[in-house]
């Protein structure tokens, strides 16, 4: 996804935001990587402002380097595609390996947002727009 590869913001500073960060690990010439990036991108409509999306090629991760929890490498199971949700608290909330269905994270981000769970929700549609654009007068 153009939009949100290099990621916008690291994980540090999504942390230090309070800001939960969906990690997504990959390989650009991965063919199950590639389709699941639909996947991503319909849970970018809903949560993208809400939540930061940081996809991460495991291609720049060094394989000798030690990291922290502010750093995505630390979260990286040597599988791909791996998924990662960790919340505003910090706290690692979901950590999947393999394409991982739409409603499954769907399920973790409206828990992290305490939002209803989908059965009882409405689902979310764009409005249409109007193609004529009428202006009232007084004639």
């Amino acid at each position: 996804n153009g939009s949100i590869v290099p990621p916008r913001i690291t994980l540090e500073d999504s942390l230090r935001r309070k800001k939960p960060a969906l990690l997504v690990f990959y390989v650009d010439d991965s063919r199950d990587c590639k389709l699941y990036s639909v996947t991503i991108s319909k849970l970018q409509e809903p949560y993208g402002r809400a939540a930061s999306f940081i996809p991460v090629n495991i291609d720049t991760l060094l394989a000798d380097a030690t990291y922290t929890p502010t750093e995505a490498g630390y979260y990286y199971q040597d599988l791909i595609p791996q998924t990662v949700l960790i919340d505003q608290n910090a706290e690692v909330v979901l950590n999947e390996i393999g394409q991982v269905p739409y409603e499954q994270i769907d399920d973790v981000f409206r828990e992290v947002f305490n939002l209803l769970p989908r059965s009882e929700s409405v689902e979310l549609k764009l409005r249409t727009v109007n193609d004529i654009n009428a202006q009232l007068t007084s004639e």
